[in-house]
């Protein structure tokens, strides 16, 4: 089966090119059918031009350029209809998210249908500051009450699943604004009653670049989300 690991980026010049080259590195020994699609933003700092300078000969590497729209969620949904596998890795372009664990995350998908990379299962953890980790792991614990869902970190970000499972989903109603598609995302799934297992990823420090986050606005945004679901705002296709 085809691996195709879906990076998106918006001004990660300074990472991009490494993460790929790491990601390669991993994944040869593994003998696995993969690409490496990368979405870019019009990245004004050169993200696209530098991927196509490193990597135009390589057929693995396969970097698309979005001039149209912006936007995290929508980048990552460009990714999964372009990509060619049957297997998919979403994952942070800044090595917030360790590229090591991608096999593991592979593998377990040939047993379940979704595998998570939570900080907040025993040995996860982050190596950033202490107050986002709290923070995020009291906004987690306030999704699990409120929606409900099984799983401890619905912002992860970080997961690869069987792409046969968006079969009949109206992607278009989940993978929208920041990263609180992930929650919408994990919430429809479990509705649906697939199989999903979390494994513990210790968040490193980023390696360049500056992050795209404000927290306070996420804050306002996630927290709509949270309740838009709760409240049964939020619609879509198999989310019964």
């Amino acid at each position: 089966m085809k691996v195709s690991v879906i990076l998106p980026t918006y001004n990660e010049k300074d990472t991009i090119n490494p993460l790929i080259r790491e990601i390669i590195q991993i994944l040869e020994p593994e003998k696995m059918d993969y690409e490496i699609v990368i979405v870019d933003d019009m990245s004004p700092d050169g993200t696209y031009q530098e991927i196509v300078r490193e990597f135009s000969a390589n057929l693995r590497v396969v970097p698309l350029l979005r001039q149209n729209e912006k936007g995290l969620a929508t980048a990552i949904l460009h990714g999964i209809r372009e990509s060619k596998g049957e297997k998919l890795v979403i994952m942070d372009t800044d090595f917030n998210h360790p590229p090591k664990l991608i096999p593991l995350l592979v593998k377990i998908t040939d047993y379940f249908d979704i595998a998570v990379g939570s900080r907040y299962v025993i040995g996860g953890g982050m190596e950033t500051s202490r107050f986002r980790f709290l923070g995020s792991k009291i906004f987690n614990r306030f999704i699990h009450y409120l929606l409900g869902v099984r799983t401890t970190d619905n912002l992860s970000g970080f997961f690869a699943f069987n792409k046969k499972i968006l079969d009949g989903v109206d992607t278009g109603t989940i993978f929208y604004g920041y990263g609180d598609y992930f929650i919408r995302f994990l919430y429809l799934m479990q509705k649906q009653k697939r199989f999903i297992l979390e494994v513990p990823v210790v968040y490193k420090d980023r390696k360049g670049g500056l992050s795209k986050t404000n927290l306070k606005n996420e804050l306002f945004r996630y927290t709509g989300t949270v309740l838009k679901i709760r409240f049964g705002i939020w619609k879509t296709k198999g989310a019964r």
